[in-house]
């Protein structure tokens, strides 16, 4: 870096150091009390990589996956660690023309089926089958006795309030469900044990229940949910209501609690309103006492779901609000099953809860206060805290641009009054503004504190200028030590929002799908209807004016060299990849109509649409196959 681009770095960092302390400054004026000092402890500057880079020479695999959620994009990323290369991306809420996610039919069946009755009926009006975007948040693989197995990864999308699921033998969504009652779908996380069960997930946004229009501007009447969906059937299994408005949430290694931060106790909708107060709550719910209430019958249904009443004045034991400074935002669970932890965002503080002080508080020996046993300044803007398995945490400062490393037992003894421990054991810069972290295993029992990653709101001056829409900025970090080294930066397109590491022994993809896969069950059971062997016939099957077009696909060919309709007719292309050879995919493409999609190897794919374009028409493969690849296409002949 040139001393002229050194000084812009610096300047631009006595910048953002003058503006935290003035932004928490005016803060401490609106919140009152709950607002302490910056405790300055051990600062690392880290404007280059400041320790070798880890190598995954060519040839060589990666120790961790990285699963990224793609925020704005809709998708999930799979990046490698620590290598930090792109793998692959898993279309979920968005369209994609690689693989025509969102456009064939074994996708839409996905999309589509659990929508709301009230979300069909709007699409169905605007010439639509599901919404076209969506704004992925959290991605968790699913659990088994407090560590990841490999089976799932679930995901949010903020903006349409939904749920996906991954299957990781396939790295495809296979289910997605809506949730009711819900707008703005953000935090996410699943019971850890015996096995994941519940997907816990926040709806942010309050709003009347039932939203039906018959309450508009009267927000005094609006209500936000926390709601479990059964991660096996995915279906909604309950919902609570509470005061305020959701933010993010975690959960027990017991099967017995659930938390969530919570902000705007005033329940406003100005940010005047949702900011009057000193303080807000971490809302913590008690999974059995919900349970039986559902089971004894004593929820309201609305629209088919269980609804439990856990306002604070409703007085039942689903529920107790923990007060914390206002506006928190991370709920973060410690691997050691401990505690939790929730981020003050606007205060400059960690708060520390214990999950076993719960047992008492539900029983009403203890007060909500007692359950807090340490509060820790760590600087400006704390966001989300992950964890190395060593008793140490790291929380994201989001108005410092730092990673805050401090030491959970101190912070605790340094709660109680011990003036000699000092729980903060180091902050490093990162390259700006970071938002989530996560570290490898950190949200397991089995936590191995090798790596973490710093999810960076900002890259300025990081990368080359790309015009006015920057890149975001990933960071890896070598945790492994005593102290924090940054070893490598890497750019990320709009916006990945969190971020989840496992090893790769705990996830074991296939190479070829099986042919009884659920995926294309729909194709092989209209096949069998129709007579065709999909793994051996090619042919035409006209049904009125509605047009079936099976064909298999083997480098470099397809088995059928031209099919012709009619304009008008209905048609569904059926695509079977008959080659066994891993990673030789097939792509079927037509040309003028908008229609692409993936066929990996044995797998079925099917596309339906309408010939309402006179002529001849291309279809080929994209998917690079073969040396003959380019000549690997036939003609749609659509005659009048």
């Amino acid at each position: 870096m040139s001393s002229e681009n050194e000084k812009k770095a610096m300047s631009r960092r006595d910048l953002f150091g003058t503006t935290a302390k003035l932004a928490t400054l005016a803060g401490a004026a609106t919140l009152g009390g709950g607002v302490g000092t910056l405790v300055g402890a051990g600062r690392s500057e880290a404007a280059t990589p400041s320790h070798k880079a880890p190598e995954v020479a060519p040839g060589q695999l990666d120790d961790y996956y990285g699963f990224w959620s793609g925020g704005q994009t809709g998708e999930l990323r799979i990046i490698g660690i620590p290598s930090m290369r792109e793998l692959t991306r898993i279309p979920v809420f968005n369209r994609c023309g690689a693989t025509g996610w969102g456009r064939t039919n074994e996708s839409l069946k996905i999309l589509t089926e659990g929508l709301l009755p009230e979300s069909r009926e709007y699409l169905k009006k605007q010439g639509m089958l599901t919404f076209d975007n969506g704004d992925t948040h959290h991605a968790r693989p699913s659990y088994t006795n407090g560590t990841y197995d490999g089976r799932y990864l679930f995901v949010n999308d903020k903006t349409n309030a939904r749920v996906a699921r991954v299957r990781l033998d396939i790295m495809r969504v296979d289910k997605v469900v809506q949730i009711p009652h819900a707008l703005g779908v953000h935090g996410l996380r699943l019971q850890r044990y015996p096995r994941t069960g519940y997907v816990f997930c926040n709806s942010e946004f309050r709003v009347p229940i039932p939203n039906d229009g018959k309450i508009l501007d009267n927000y005094h009447d609006y209500r936000c949910v926390f709601t479990a969906v059964d991660g096996d059937t995915m279906k909604v299994a309950w919902q609570v209501m509470v005061d305020g408005n959701l933010d993010n949430t975690d959960c027990d290694y017991h099967g017995k609690y659930a938390a969530a931060t919570c902000y705007n106790s005033p329940e406003g909708v100005t940010l005047e309103q949702m900011t009057d107060k000193e303080r807000d709550w971490a809302v913590v719910f008690n999974l059995k006492a919900i349970e039986a209430a559902v089971k004894a019958g004593k929820a309201t249904m609305i629209d088919g779901v269980p609804v439990l009443d856990g306002r604070k004045k409703a007085k039942h034991n689903y529920t107790r609000y923990i007060p914390v400074p206002t506006s928190p935002h991370g709920c973060n669970a410690t691997p050691d099953g401990k505690y939790f932890v929730a981020n003050g965002k606007l205060s400059p503080t960690v708060t520390i809860v214990e999950w076993a002080k719960l047992d008492d508080l539900f029983a009403g020996k203890i007060k909500e206060d007692d359950c807090i046993v340490g509060q820790l300044e760590v600087g400006l803007g704390p966001l989300h805290t992950t964890f190395d398995g060593r008793g140490n945490a790291y929380t994201t400062l989001f108005l410092d641009s730092q990673i805050c490393k401090w030491n959970i037992e101190d912070a605790i003894r340094a709660y109680k009054g011990d003036k000699s421990v000092k729980p903060i054991r180091q902050k490093l810069d990162v390259q700006y503004q970071p938002g989530h972290n996560n570290a490898t295993m950190a949200e397991t029992k089995d936590a191995d504190g090798k790596w973490l990653v710093s999810l960076n709101k900002f890259s300025k001056d990081r990368f080359i200028n790309v015009g006015p829409m920057k890149p975001n900025n990933d960071q890896l970090i070598d945790i492994s030590g005593d102290e924090m080294v940054l070893v490598k930066d890497e750019s990320a397109f709009q916006e990945p929002h969190d971020a989840t590491i496992v090893p790769r022994k705990l996830i074991n993809p296939i190479d070829i799908y099986k042919r009884d896969d659920p995926m294309f069950a729909d194709a092989v059971a209209q096949a069998k209807k129709d007579k065709v062997d999909l793994l051996n016939d090619n042919k035409v099957i006209r049904d009125g004016r509605k047009v079936r077009v099976y064909m298999t696909s083997q480098a470099p060919k397809f088995g059928l060299s031209d099919f012709k309709v009619k304009h008008g007719d209905e048609v569904t292309v059926y695509v079977t990849n008959i080659d066994d050879v891993v990673n030789l995919t097939h792509g079927f493409n037509l040309t003028g109509h908008g229609i692409s999609m993936e066929i990996s190897p044995q797998a079925t794919a099917s596309v339906t649409f309408r010939a309402d374009r006179i002529g001849v028409y291309y279809y080929y493969c994209h998917q690079f196959c073969h040396a003959l690849h380019m000549e690997m296409q036939g003609r749609m002949l659509v005659e009048a």
